[in-house]
C-alpha cells in the first residue's frame, strides 16, 4: 500500500498514467516475490516478460519503430516506481538496461537497423539488456578501454575483455564499446571508439565468447560478468553511429540516463521508509509503539527529508534537461545521483536500525535494501565522480584527474 506522501511531486496527466499503471502492474509481484529472487539469485523473467507484454520496455523507443515514444520524465517515473513497490534498485536494474541500451540505437543507428530490431524491443521479444564499456584497466576511466575492433572487410574482428557487465544471461544482444583506432593514433583519448552491436548467439557459436558469472553479494538476481572475445566477427552494419565517436556518443546520453537513475535511488528510499514506518508503528516495547520514541522517529524522519528534496531535485531536473546547455544538464544530474544515493542510503540505514535485529534478517527485506543502497554510492558513478565534475565544471577549480 503507497503511503500519501510517496506522491508528494506533482504530476502531469500522461505522468500519472504512467505511475498507475506501473504500479498496478508491479502489484502482481508481492514482497516474497522479490525476497524469493535474491535468495535464489534467480533473474526475475516473470516481471520483465510482464512490462514487455505491455509494451514498458518500449518507453523510450519512438512510436514509428512500435515504442510508447515518451522521455526521460516519464522514464524517471517509472523506474522510481519500479524501486518503490518493493522490488528496490535491483528491480530496476533488472529491466534498466534494457530500457536505456536503446537510447543509442535510436540515435545513431542506421535506418535499416532500426526497422528490423527496435519493434521487437519494444514488444519484448527481444532484450538488449547489456553494455559493454567497463575492463579490467578501464573502469572509471573509460577511454583506457584495450578491447580492439579491427576492420576487415565487411566485418570487425574483436578482441579482448570485459568485466561486470550486467544481465549477460537476460540479453539477446550486447552494445559493445571497442577501439577501432588504436590509442596512441589518436589526437585526443576520447576519439577512436566505436559501438557495436553483438549478437550473443552468433558469439556462442563462432566459440568467440566466454563468459564467466562474478559472485557478489549486492543485486544477487541482477547477474554480472566477465566476457573474454576472440576473433569475433561482427558485421561492419552492426556499427553503431560513425566509426571512432562511440564515446561522444555515450556520452549523448549520460546526464539523461543518470537522472533515471537517481529516481531509481529515490524509489529505493521511499520503500525503506515505508517499511520502517510499519514497523515502528507496529512493534511495541515497554507498553508502547517504538516509533513514538525520538531515536527512533527522527532518524526516519531526517531521511524522509532526505529523499524528499532528493526527489523534488530529480523532477525538476528532468523537466528542464531538454532545455538545459550541456553543463547545465551535467550539474542538474550529478547533483541529483549525489544527493539521491546519499538520501536512500539514509533511509535504508534508518529502515536497519528501527527493526534492530530483525533489520538483518532477510524476511524483512530491509537488509536487502541497505545492501542496494549501498551500491548506488558506487554504480553507475562513484559519489567522489560526481563531485568531481561539480568542483570542475560547476565551481571552476582546478581538474582533478
Amino acid at each position: 500500500m503507497a503511503h500519501a506522501w510517496r506522491d508528494a511531486v506533482p504530476l502531469s496527466d500522461e505522468q500519472r498514467l504512467v505511475r498507475d499503471s506501473i504500479r498496478d502492474l508491479c502489484g502482481e509481484f508481492d514482497a516474497a516475490y522479490w525476497r524469493e529472487r535474491d535468495r535464489e539469485g534467480e533473474y526475475p523473467t516473470e516481471f520483465v516478460d510482464r512490462l514487455g507484454e505491455h509494451g514498458w520496455m518500449g518507453i523510450l523507443i519512438p512510436e514509428a519503430y512500435g515504442g510508447a515514444g515518451m522521455a526521460t520524465t516519464e522514464a524517471v517515473v517509472m523506474m522510481e516506481e519500479i524501486a518503490a513497490s518493493g522490488g528496490g534498485f535491483s528491480a530496476a536494474q533488472a529491466v534498466h538496461g534494457g530500457i536505456y541500451n536503446t537510447v543509442p540505437i535510436v540515435k545513431y543507428a542506421s535506418e535499416e537497423l532500426k526497422e528490423s530490431l527496435l519493434p521487437e524491443v519494444a514488444d519484448g521479444e527481444v532484450a538488449i539488456q547489456s553494455f559493454g564499456l567497463t575492463e579490467p584497466n578501464a573502469g572509471s576511466e573509460s577511454t583506457a578501454i584495450e578491447t580492439t575492433a579491427e576492420r576487415d572487410g565487411d566485418e570487425y574482428v574483436v578482441n579482448g575483455q570485459k568485466i561486470w557487465i550486467s544481465r549477460v544471461d537476460a540479453s539477446d544482444y550486447v552494445v559493445l564499446m571497442a577501439r577501432t583506432t588504436p590509442r596512441e593514433d589518436v589526437d585526443k583519448r576520447t576519439r577512436g571508439i566505436s559501438m557495436l552491436l553483438v549478437d550473443l548467439d552468433d558469439a556462442y557459436e563462432q566459440d568467440a565468447l566466454e563468459v564467466r558469472e562474478i559472485p557478489k553479494s549486492v543485486s544477487g538476481f541482477v547477474h554480472s560478468y566477465e566476457m573474454w572475445f576472440s576473433d569475433l566477427r561482427v558485421p561492419a552494419d552492426r556499427l553503431i553511429g560513425e566509426e571512432g565517436e562511440g564515446f561522444y556518443q555515450v556520452l549523448d546520453g549520460l546526464n539523461e540516463e543518470r537522472l533515471v537513475i537517481a529516481a531509481e535511488c529515490v524509489g529505493l528510499g521511499i520503500v525503506a521508509l515505508e517499511r520502517a514506518v510499519e514497523y515502528a508503528n507496529e512493534r511495541e516495547v515497554f507498553g508502547g509503539p517504538i516509533g513514538a520514541n525520538q531515536g527512533v522517529q527522527h532518524p526516519i524522519a531526517d531521511a524522509y527529508a532526505k529523499v524528499l528534496a532528493a526527489k523534488q531535485l530529480v523532477y525538476s531536473a528532468a523537466e528542464v534537461l531538454d532545455e538545459a546547455d550541456r553543463t547545465e544538464a551535467g550539474a542538474r544530474a550529478n547533483v541529483s545521483k549525489y544527493l539521491a544515493a546519499e538520501a536512500c542510503f539514509a533511509a535504508a540505514d534508518a529502515a536497519v536500525q528501527t527493526h534492530g535485529g530483525f533489520g538483518v534478517a532477510r524476511e524483512y527485506d530491509v537488509e536487502r535494501y541497505f545492501r542496494e543502497a549501498r551500491l548506488t554510492r558506487i554504480v553507475p558513478i562513484t559519489q567522489q565522480l560526481a563531485l568531481n565534475y561539480l568542483g570542475e565544471n560547476v565551481l571552476g577549480l582546478p581538474r582533478s584527474y
